[in-house]
């Protein structure tokens, strides 16, 4: 198909540094004695999140000092597991000093995706519900790119860097289209297209290794297409609108589908024959928000509409998971709740909304950014801004691990070390 050129304009999107000489305050600074959250360290949980559920599988507190450990796993002292847990010690030791060091405002619909450039850390692409697209390097003084979206009706629901040319991503939108832009806003090739406003799509993935495109739609069909634009299969796997499709990482023949028909199914691309043809068949309580596989592709994490975070294990995938009690319920005009994995430690980072009918619910509650032990499912840190305190919905780390992106209705926000931020 011919390059299509789409109609473009420019905004300057609202990008407010935070000032560097201020220091942002913790919750229990802010809040009067009677509203008090206690931004939680390393080792705390609520009554009711998650220590009931993994009592007695805490380890020994790991060995703080980096240099320490690393000099003892050289002396054969420390083995590997051991090191890499003190490491992940360190790291949510240090999310304590995190502070918001840029936001955005560049939308009038919320924001409803997020994607990091795979090779570049301080650039992030963001995309609305009006099909506008921010592309920010918050690296550089320059101003963000912006692609005009069509308006109502063009909710970019799945944003994807394209691993073979990363000054193009892949789109999935309400508009009814999954295609390839560059960074200019011009439509490199469709991939698919219904043509019509009562089908769209609403995931997306791809794989570098097995070159393929995957995406999902409102009424529970699954495309598989190659990246010449090729479509392999078009199967109905899901009852039900498909919220989210993942391919593992480290074996891109595995997929994830997550549907709101409150089921998680793995599947062999290279056996797919028919919706029944699934490996693994996860029933959930409620409808499913995401499923995440892990970085290293051993583990799956997934997020209901109501309050549950899943974490299921290879090779059993159906085996009993760990759950993680977590409110994040749904509401129409907010964008899905989605727990994500940190990149290079086995952390959960997720958005709270406080729910007067969850079991650890407290006055005041704050919605704060959660970050969890992805094996002992404890709550080991919060990160909390006042002048930023509205429902946080997306969250994801770059690839280094050291900075955080987060989408909150029409504002995105960078989270750094308080040090690091000043410096960037």
């Amino acid at each position: 198909m011919a390059p299509r050129k789409r109609p473009e304009t420019r905004k300057t999107p609202e990008v407010v540094l935070r000032p560097r000489s201020r220091r942002s305050r913790s919750p229990r600074e802010l809040e009067p004695e009677a509203k008090k959250l206690c931004v939680k360290g390393p080792g705390c949980s609520r009554r009711f999140d998650s220590g009931c559920l993994w009592a007695g599988l805490a380890g020994p507190a790991p060995c703080r000092n980096i240099v320490r450990a690393l000099h003892h796993h050289k002396l054969g002292k420390v083995a590997w597991p051991s090191l890499q847990q003190g490491l992940q010690q360190s790291f949510v030791d240090s999310l304590a000093s995190y502070r918001i060091f840029q936001k955005a405002a560049p939308f009038d619909r919320r924001a409803t995706s997020l994607a990091w450039h795979p090779a570049h850390p301080s650039t992030v692409a963001v995309g609305s519900k009006g099909g506008d697209i921010l592309l920010w390097n918050f690296g550089i003084k320059d101003k963000p790119t912006f692609i005009k979206g069509i308006g109502a009706g063009g909710s970019i629901t799945g944003l994807k860097f394209n691993p073979l040319n990363t000054n193009q991503f892949f789109t999935s939108s309400m508009e009814g289209t999954t295609k390839l832009q560059d960074f200019k806003g011009n439509t490199l090739q469709v991939y698919t297209n219904y043509g019509t406003c009562n089908f769209w799509f609403c995931s997306l993935d791809v794989s570098a290794n097995s070159r393929v495109v995957v995406t999902g739609d409102n009424v529970g069909h699954v495309i598989l297409l190659n990246m010449d634009g090729k479509e392999l299969w078009n199967l109905r796997m899901h009852q039900k609108k498909v919220t989210h499709v993942a391919l593992n990482p480290c074996c891109d023949w595995l997929l994830a589908t997550a549907s709101v028909d409150q089921t998680v199914k793995i599947w062999d691309l290279r056996q797919v024959k028919g919706k029944s043809s699934f490996l693994y068949l996860l029933p959930h309580r409620h409808p499913i928000n995401s499923a995440h596989f892990s970085p290293d592709g051993a583990q799956l994490l997934t997020t209901d509409q109501k309050s549950e975070i899943r974490v299921y294990s290879a090779s059993q995938w159906d085996c009993p998971p760990n759950l993680i009690p977590h409110p994040h319920r749904h509401f129409q005009h907010l964008t899905p709740i989605k727990a994500a994995w940190h990149p290079r430690y086995n952390l959960i980072v997720v958005g709270r909304y406080p729910d007067p009918n969850f079991k650890s619910c407290t006055p005041y509650e704050l919605r704060t950014i959660d970050v969890f032990d992805g094996s002992s499912g404890k709550l080991m840190q919060q990160l909390y801004d006042p002048e930023s305190s509205g429902i946080i919905s997306l969250n994801e780390f770059n690839p280094m691990g050291d900075t955080l992106a987060s989408v909150m209705g029409y504002h995105v926000l960078i989270w750094s070390q308080e040090e690091a931020g000043m410096q960037k």
